[in-house]
């Protein structure tokens, strides 16, 4: 169950990080229900405090150093540094990745002088996209498997996911979702400008 709950990880985190590096229209379809939820609630939290995360990205990336995905376990865990994961946290962690792979992607794209927003092949800068979704995966699908597994793994994300989806005609369920996820942006924050 655990190495298949790491591939499970691995697929969504390839998902979501390849469809925020690619400007093909359409996307391609996800590989899963709980990829497509993924993608669905990162990109709403995303548009939700989209210059905070771009904000602590670009910082992330100044203060990183040369190992970047040691860096961005070191981010994870602190996200979740009070010991209270859920499926808010977790989102924010792939919106997070998300938006650093994007980040990347365009300084690459300068640095080579092409044209930014034109499809391109480049993975995601020094490191590409299987790296940050092998780290997402490393984390989740290792590091925090007993939480995924108590909370019915990427089912239990689904099930999330569709209450939210139903709830959030009144935005309660969505707002809770990214109050919940703000409490480790704080964490984040913090230890990105100390």
């Amino acid at each position: 169950m655990s190495c298949g709950l790491w591939k499970e990880t691995l697929a969504m985190a390839e998902d979501y990080l390849v469809l925020c590096c690619t400007s093909l229209h359409p996307a391609p379809p996800p590989p899963s229900e709980s990829a497509a939820a993924m993608r669905r609630l990162a990109q709403d939290m995303e548009k939700q405090h989209q210059a905070r995360f771009h904000s602590l990205a670009q910082t992330f990336l100044k203060q990183a150093g040369p190992n970047l995905c040691s860096s961005l376990r070191k981010v994870m865990e602190e996200l979740v540094g009070d010991g209270h994961l859920n499926w808010g946290r977790v989102v924010s962690l792939f919106t997070f990745t998300g938006v650093l792979a994007r980040l990347l992607l365009e300084q690459k794209e300068l640095r080579l002088g092409l044209d930014p927003g034109k499809p391109q092949d480049l993975g995601c800068g020094s490191v590409n996209c299987r790296d940050l979704a092998e780290t997402i995966a490393d984390y989740l699908g290792d590091g925090k498997k007993d939480w995924l597994l108590e909370n019915d793994g990427w089912e239990g994300f689904c099930k999330f996911s569709r209450s939210a989806r139903e709830v959030n005609q009144d935005l309660s369920m969505k707002t809770a979702l990214f109050a919940a996820a703000g409490v480790g942006l704080a964490g984040l924050t913090f230890l990105l400008v100390r």
